[in-house]
């Protein structure tokens, strides 16, 4: 079982600084086992080839998140990794090679430690089979399953490896949709899609139950319904209380970005707002409406932090849409529904003030965080996905350009795949360098993981992107060092 030691302190307040403890989900066979048929219905665009995604890409996020995060693990240890037969065993928290981290922290471990607790044990079985309508008999013999394997059943929705019993939950890799850190905080999400259902209830029972957690249970908040909103007519989905973690960026201290999108209702956003105002949580919340489309999803898919004074982000929705001088008149008085859809809005909430305050594009609003928050003197640079080209920009927005994870401030991760955006970083000063040849040098000491600087690390992403999500979606960080 995974304990707290003497040094974890649950704490994020920014996007960017040093990363020290995260909560993550490798590949499970439930990805294995999406079919075409009902891929969308799991909110995947494809299906994916689960061992190219273990070995070949995945397999490198875990050694380089070690690497930074909890480099005893694996250092000295590459080559004799890579050398067994079936090298992914490193990552599968059932086997008995094992990493277990208790910075590099697997969803599965946690599940299977509070499943040991038969109280536990048997109120999750009873909620589980009652969302996936099970009968009597099935709950019974779950609830007698022994812990490790059956946080694998609720994970991956097989019994054994030929029968299923109930939907997987591929999207678990997607860690930082479960919930957010804010502070000292944990904010528990409340899923959009039918298809996320299983996952908030296993958050629940997780950030509730395990003893990693135990300091920090009058911190945990969960997103109430409104008031009667079983009378509520209709299935709009503004009248949904939904919220989910990728919409939601600790950006400091004090100031907390979320998102309205195709994830994350109005509603969700309103009683966030109340919950962590009337919690104390932070003094400023800035709500950033997108446009409700399967393209963008969350906020972290049009843009993420990468220093201080630096962000990526997708041009085309970040910056007002005014017709220019010399453009044709139809531009001047396109359809007012459609621009109405499609805009984005931004109003920012605090505390203290009544009256709250409008920017007029998502890169005033960055600029201002930049300024204001991070004190930088320095100005403030955008890149922009497809480094600002039609139709590249579109293209490697949607394999996750913008959705990068920082390891420590101007160290990010990134798919190998987006070359216009790579180039745009390369424009800006930063050294490129691939996961392997990185890895390599970590090993032989060539390289000190906390010496990098301004650094974009190309992470290879042939069936990770296919599952439309990139490294800031797969991460949910739970302790990063505090920004000075």
């Amino acid at each position: 079982m995974i304990l707290p030691d003497k040094n974890f302190k649950l704490n994020v307040s920014s996007e960017i600084g040093d990363l020290r403890a995260v909560l993550i989900h490798s590949p499970d066979n439930g990805l294995g086992r999406v079919v075409p048929s009902k891929a969308q219905d799991w909110l995947f665009e494809d299906i994916v080839h689960l061992e190219s995604m273990r070995k070949n890409e995945y397999d490198y996020y875990v050694k380089l998140l070690l690497y930074f995060l909890d480099p005893h693990k694996i250092r000295g240890r590459l080559k004799e990794i890579d050398a067994r037969e079936n090298n992914r065993n490193f990552f599968k928290p059932d086997n008995k090679d094992f990493y277990a981290s208790d910075k590099v922290i697997e969803i599965q471990t946690l599940l299977a430690d509070i499943l040991e607790y038969e109280d536990v044990r048997s109120k999750l079985t009873a909620s589980v089979c009652a969302i996936e309508s099970c009968n009597y008999r099935l709950q019974q013999k779950l609830t007698d399953t022994a812990p490790t394997e059956l946080a694998k059943i609720f994970i991956s929705g097989s019994l054994n490896n030929n029968e299923m019993i109930f939907a997987p939950i591929p999207n678990l890799i997607f860690s930082r949709d479960i919930g957010i850190a804010i502070n000292n905080y944990i904010l528990l999400n409340k899923s959009a899609k039918k298809a996320r259902s299983r996952e908030t209830l296993l958050a629940r029972y997780i950030f509730f139950n395990h003893p990693l957690f135990a300091a920090y249970q009058g911190n945990i908040l969960e997103i109430p319904e409104t008031v009667q909103h079983f009378l509520r007519p209709g299935e709009d989905q503004d009248e949904k209380t939904t919220l989910e973690g990728g919409d939601v960026m600790t950006i400091s201290p004090d100031h907390l970005i979320i998102g309205c999108s195709e994830r994350t209702s109005a509603s969700g956003a309103n009683e966030a707002i109340k919950l962590l105002f009337d919690n104390d949580v932070v003094k400023k919340i800035t709500i950033i409406k997108i446009p409700r489309r399967r393209d963008y999803m969350h906020i972290d898919t049009v843009f993420t932090q990468v220093k201080r004074n630096m962000w990526v982000l997708l041009r085309s929705i970040a910056t007002t849409q005014i017709p220019a001088e010399d453009s044709e008149p139809i531009a001047w008085f396109a359809d007012k529904k459609v621009k109405e859809k499609d805009r984005t809005e931004i109003i920012q909430f605090e505390k203290r003030k009544k009256k709250p305050r409008c920017f007029n594009s998502i890169e005033e609003l960055l600029n201002d965080i930049s300024q204001n928050d991070f004190k930088s003197t320095a100005p403030t640079q955008f890149i922009y996905s497809g480094n600002d080209t039609f139709p590249y920009d579109a293209r490697e927005q949607w394999t996750d350009s913008c959705n990068l994870l920082a390891v420590k401030e101007g160290v990010v991760l990134g798919y190998d795949r987006n070359d216009k955006t790579i180039e745009a970083f390369k424009q800006q000063g930063f050294h490129l360098i691939k996961v392997k040849d990185l890895l390599r040098k970590f090993e032989n000491d060539e390289v000190d993981p906390q010496s990098l600087k301004d650094t974009l690390i190309l992470m290879p992403s042939g069936e990770l992107s296919r599952a439309r999500g990139g490294f800031h979606c797969m991460s949910m960080p739970l302790t990063r060092d505090t920004i000075i």
